[in-house]
């Protein structure tokens, strides 16, 4: 029954479900199809800090599409159930590492170079953050694994280049060269929380990515459930600090997918128009969003960025998303 509640060929129905997951209910809403826009007052959120964390490269068939959950048991028995699962997500741009993470934070979907010498053509949600609140830099940070990400802490349009800029710590040692372990990534990252508190930060994690490009299939599942564990550390690490309790949201997703079985070289290599690299997965909880939710609207990688700046209440005009209104209560 549980197979059933989760698979997607069960559209047609317009139903709600309420099911058992390891101790947890959680429910599906439909809406025959349609966003509904109803509009929040943002004055009456809570959301004070945002989060959003970019495990890099996993397929939905390793992850939400197995309904045994075998390798994402927090993410999917623990973390979810207090949130919204977003089960049509997508990445409808380029399905490659620096142009998903810049589809993520400037709201618009570029051709960009993936080696890291190209900085994203428009600015991101960091800086109009940081200049819409006169914030210095350390409220806004970029933290990952790979150092070449930290391409999203600036911009070539004239305009916005090298202003307000926010932090960054990627790649070695923060060096915004190579990539390091998420261990490490993990580790560190936690020293920059504690010190700062940032009202909004992206995390990146490598190790499902860098397994699937080496052809490592345990090892590439063995990422997986790395990086869902580190997810659930996040989220607890959130909930214990005194600051970040009850005041953040928390933004779980992916930069791409992988390609299907029998698409190429299957889970090895991504980057292509197929559903296996284009159908992604976004959880999102906070204390502004349902809980127990599965929503089947479509919704984009454009549109997280756009709804932070709604919760946070900064003007993001270049951003090309939509406010995901379906994840608020």
């Amino acid at each position: 029954m549980l197979k059933q509640f989760l698979t997607r060929r069960f559209y047609f129905l317009s139903v709600v479900f309420v099911l058992p997951l390891t101790g947890e209910f959680f429910q599906t809403q439909r809406h025959d199809g349609q966003v509904t826009n109803v509009e929040i007052n943002a004055d009456s959120l809570k959301t004070e800090y945002v989060f959003v964390l970019v495990i890099d490269g996993p397929r939905m068939s390793e992850t939400f599409d197995d309904t045994s959950f075998q390798y994402i048991p927090n993410l999917a028995r623990i973390i979810a159930p207090q949130g919204v699962l977003v089960n049509n997500f997508r990445n409808n741009g380029p399905t490659y590492t620096n142009a998903g993470h810049t589809a993520i934070t400037t709201g618009v979907y570029q051709s960009i170079n993936n080696g890291g010498f190209e900085l994203p053509k428009n600015p991101s949600m960091f800086q109009y953050f940081l200049k819409s609140n006169n914030f210095d830099s350390t409220k806004a940070w970029v933290i990952a694994s790979k150092g070449k990400l930290d391409i999203l802490a600036n911009t070539k349009n004239k305009n916005w280049k090298d202003k307000y800029t926010p932090s960054a710590y990627c790649g070695t040692n923060g060096s915004g060269f190579g990539y390091t372990s998420d261990k490490y990534t993990w580790r560190d990252a936690q020293v920059i929380l504690k010190e700062y508190h940032p009202k909004l930060t992206l995390l990146n994690l490598l190790e499902v990515d860098s397994k699937g490009h080496q052809a490592d299939w345990n090892g590439y599942l063995q990422g997986i459930r790395n990086t869902d564990q580190t997810a659930l550390e996040l989220w607890n690490f959130i909930q214990s600090d005194s600051i970040y309790k009850d005041k953040t949201t928390l933004f779980i997703t992916n930069d791409h997918g992988r390609h299907l079985n029998g698409k190429k070289n299957g889970f090895v290599n991504h980057g292509c128009n197929c559903e296996g690299c284009r159908r992604i997965y976004l959880v999102a909880l906070g204390p502004d969003f349902k809980t127990n939710t599965i929503i089947e609207n479509e919704y984009e990688q454009l549109d997280i960025s756009k709804t932070i700046a709604y919760m946070l209440h900064f003007d993001f005009p270049s951003s090309e998303g939509e406010i995901m209104y379906d994840l608020f209560k």
